[in-house]
């Protein structure tokens, strides 16, 4: 009987000190990122049956019967999915507020202001030199800015390119740390504490892929993880030790695409998407200036050409371009405005071709056209901001969940410490009382 309890209580110890060594990795890692709190799962050693034994009697103790990562599947999986909508709104968030920046900075709007006032001063003496001069030079400052708002158009695209490149990147860098992640876990014992940590840098590197792309997740039994990008209808990025390779194209309009070995790849969530989206918009929102240059340009020296300068010569085209890229002021010299009809005589002060002038202006309406591009851009921003504050508060639900599980809490292991330690004493105590039995037995004579 001595013998029996020296081994049960040697178990306890055992046991106890397993807990104890475990409550102390969840104190020292409380703060770790990524880091899942561990517990131990104890069962009764089972043995009946023997010698002078009742039949259905278990005395052999207690074993380890295996270390617990308190995570939910499901709560993980919903951290990842929620996260990848936060990185993709936020994404098109910061990019758009760089395209509006780049509009709005340029100051297109208020210099097509000042150049339709400028025509309208010009009617009151469209003679008078300085007015014409002062035409020539509003005109010029509305080129340079729409040649500006191009230029950081085209900047901001240049710099959500490169972040997505980097994102790219990023993606077959992770990829590659998963497959090998999945070798070393297939390689691990069941249970094992270096799979325990092997399954936190798993489930690390998931939720940082996730923020640059959708994924859904198959989980082998041994904790290997299949991944698929772009979500349960996408392409394999992960399965087993191989990982497949994500690449970008640029098109000849600065958008751009993905694709996983050659097969197209669509994204629904994830930085990469967001930055897709937004440079999509900002594709379209470049059409829709370089189009209003292109009008601006054919009507205005439609009606310049149909009328004579101050000097009596035909008109000749105030601007060149169909674009904000290629815009340019051709007239340079005020007294080239043709606001005289045709055949008029050197200085007419009938300023009927201006009037012309005016009307084609009116009828391409740039500043009601900029307008509608700049309330298209912050209505957009706007819009997409209100998203990402609900989606920003359905993720921190989900953060707060998942933590609430595989979060440590300190007070609790607190209450374990002692809980072990107890336990540990108590153990010893009994492998105590039996040396002190055995000594006794033995001094029977």
């Amino acid at each position: 009987m001595a013998s029996d309890l020296l081994s049960i209580a040697r178990s306890g110890v055992q046991a106890a000190k397993i807990g104890l060594d475990l409550t102390a990795q969840n104190i020292a890692n409380a703060s770790s990122t990524g880091y899942v709190r561990r517990s131990a799962n104890f069962r009764e050693v089972a043995q009946t049956g023997g010698a002078n034994r009742i039949g259905d009697l278990s005395l052999s103790g207690v074993r380890l019967d295996g270390i617990v990562r308190n995570a939910d599947a499901f709560r993980q999986a919903e951290v990842r999915r929620t996260g990848s909508d936060v990185a993709r709104a936020s994404a098109e968030v910061t990019a758009l507020q760089n395209v509006e920046s780049a509009i709005e900075q340029s100051g297109v709007f208020e210099a097509i202001i000042d150049f339709e006032s400028s025509l309208q001063q010009l009617t009151q003496d469209p003679v008078d030199t300085s007015l014409r001069a002062s035409v020539i030079e509003k005109a010029r400052t509305m080129v340079g800015t729409f040649q500006i708002a191009g230029q950081e158009m085209d900047a901001a695209g240049e710099g959500m390119r490169f972040l997505a490149g980097d994102g790219v990147t990023q993606v077959n860098r992770i990829a590659q740390e998963l497959a090998r992640t999945n070798t070393r876990l297939a390689r691990a014992s069941d249970a094992s504490s270096d799979q325990t940590a092997l399954l936190d840098q798993r489930d690390t590197l998931l939720e940082e892929l996730s923020t640059y792309g959708n994924i859904a997740t198959t989980f082998g039994t041994d904790g290997q993880v299949a991944v698929k990008i772009g979500g349960a209808a996408g392409s394999d990025l992960v399965i087993g030790n191989s990982a497949a390779s994500v690449s970008m194209a640029t098109a000849a309009d600065g958008t751009i695409s993905f694709d996983v070995g050659g097969a197209p790849l669509t994204l629904a969530g994830g930085s990469l998407a967001g930055q897709q989206l937004a440079l999509t918009k900002n594709a379209q929102l470049k059409t829709d200036l370089d189009s209003l240059v292109d009008n601006l340009v054919t009507d205005v020296n439609a009606a310049q050409t149909g009328g004579d300068d101050l000097d009596g010569n035909p008109g000749t085209a105030i601007f060149a371009g169909n674009s904000m890229a290629t815009l340019t002021l051709v007239a340079t010299d005020g007294r080239k405005i043709a606001t005289a009809p045709a055949g008029s005589a050197p200085g007419s002060r009938d300023a009927s071709n201006l009037t012309a002038i005016r009307s084609a202006l009116a009828g391409v309406d740039p500043a009601g056209t900029m307008d509608a591009i700049l309330f298209d851009v912050s209505g957009t921003l706007a819009g997409r901001n209100v998203t990402l504050g609900a989606l920003q508060t359905i993720a921190d639900t989900a953060k707060v969940a998942l933590s609430a599980q595989s979060g440590v809490d300190l007070d609790q292991e607190a209450v374990n410490l002692v809980r072990f330690q107890q336990a540990f004493q108590a153990s010893g105590k009994v492998m105590q009382v039996a040396s002190d039995i055995f000594d006794t037995l033995l001094a029977i004579r």
